[in-house]
């Protein structure tokens, strides 16, 4: 097992990650079905929530410090928090690499039942003294002065690391000395209270100022859009676009010009990337002739209310355009300017 201090400070930070995704079920990346209900749960069960989350994360990573049993039951509580964290929304493979650590919080002795009385009575006979006795090796000895040696050094390089989770000015995904042993690691640092969306539309007409011009949406493969379609449920999977499109929608497409890049191969039909998406209203029809970014605040539904007896997941109020119509045409010189390979329709 590694040493005890290292464990902890993996399990604290690991655990820590997850500290903004236990209650935005709402404001997530991709939620999942369970994160609609769990979303309108009473005010108490948000508190109690709040409350284990602060006690798993924050204390039971000191329980590896109190002795076999202690650290047993850490293992046991880490690894049902990311469980709960799994069923309660779409964040990918995080979870599930988050439980790896409290796997070394479980002896041959706790994890015997998984096993073969033969495996056990095997791996007691390889665990038993030899003549020596209880007498330790030289190699025990120095195994021993290494575990503290690095658990010394985790601790000190650590000491950064915590002064700057407790800052008011925190700094993430930043590393804090040359040997990038310790940092401050996420996918993301904080989230937004309201969940606002990029919705991408297509027309056919000649001119998208025509208040007459019908247009259709792109649907995505998993990230809210269409208001009656069901939220999947895809973890361990991870559907990277729809991850950045959520990054996308609290952001301008200045800071995201890869949404335009997206928007020049839709107009091209590119089929390598229509397989990245859900449907595609234009398959089997001409391309669209301009495609535009639209702005909308998502919030659920309530549970047996109006909109959700009419089959809505979803509510949304538009906020306004995210970028304004661009066609194929118009779009050469952007992709001139950053040396990017022109689309060709198929």
């Amino acid at each position: 097992m590694p040493p005890a201090l290292i464990l902890i400070r993996v399990s604290w930070l690991n655990s820590l990650f997850f500290l903004f995704f236990f209650l935005p079920f709402q404001t997530q990346p991709v939620p999942n079905p369970l994160s609609y209900f769990m979303h309108r749960s009473p005010w108490w069960f948000h508190r109690f929530e709040t409350l284990v989350n602060h006690f798993v994360e924050l204390l039971v990573p000191f329980f590896l410090l109190l002795g076999r049993r202690m650290s047993i039951l850490h293992g046991l509580l880490q690894i049902l928090f990311q469980v709960l964290l799994i069923i309660s929304g779409n964040l990918s493979f995080l979870n599930w690499l988050t439980m790896v650590p409290s796997l070394a919080c479980f002896d041959d002795a706790s994890l015997g039942l998984l096993f073969s009385s033969r495996l056990r009575e095997r791996a007691a006979r390889l665990q038993r003294p030899g003549e020596q006795g209880h007498r330790i090796s030289l190699g025990s000895c120095v195994r021993r002065l290494l575990n503290v040696s690095l658990g010394l050094l985790i601790t000190y390089l650590s000491i950064p690391v915590i002064l700057n989770l407790l800052s008011s000015t925190q700094v993430m995904n930043s590393s804090f000395n040359p040997l990038r042993i310790v940092n401050t690691y996420g996918a993301f640092g904080s989230i937004t209270k309201e969940r606002t969306e990029v919705i991408l539309q297509g027309t056919s007409s000649l001119d998208p100022n025509d208040p007459t011009a019908v247009w259709e949406e792109f649907e995505f493969k998993c990230k809210p859009g269409d208001l009656r379609r069901r939220p999947c449920f895809i973890s361990p999977y991870h559907y990277r676009l729809d991850w950045l499109m959520w990054f996308a929608a609290f952001q301008t497409y200045e800071q995201n010009e890869w949404i335009i890049h997206l928007a020049g191969k839709l107009l091209a039909q590119e089929e390598e990337t229509l397989s990245l998406l859900a449907t595609n209203p234009f398959a089997g029809r001409d391309p669209p002739r301009w495609i535009r970014g639209e702005h909308f605040r998502y919030k659920f539904s309530q549970p047996w209310g109006k909109h959700a007896s009419d089959g809505k997941w979803w509510i949304r109020k538009r906020i306004g355009p995210y970028f304004p119509p661009v066609s194929l045409q118009g779009l050469r010189k952007f992709f001139e300017d950053r040396n990017w390979p022109y689309p060709v329709k198929d």
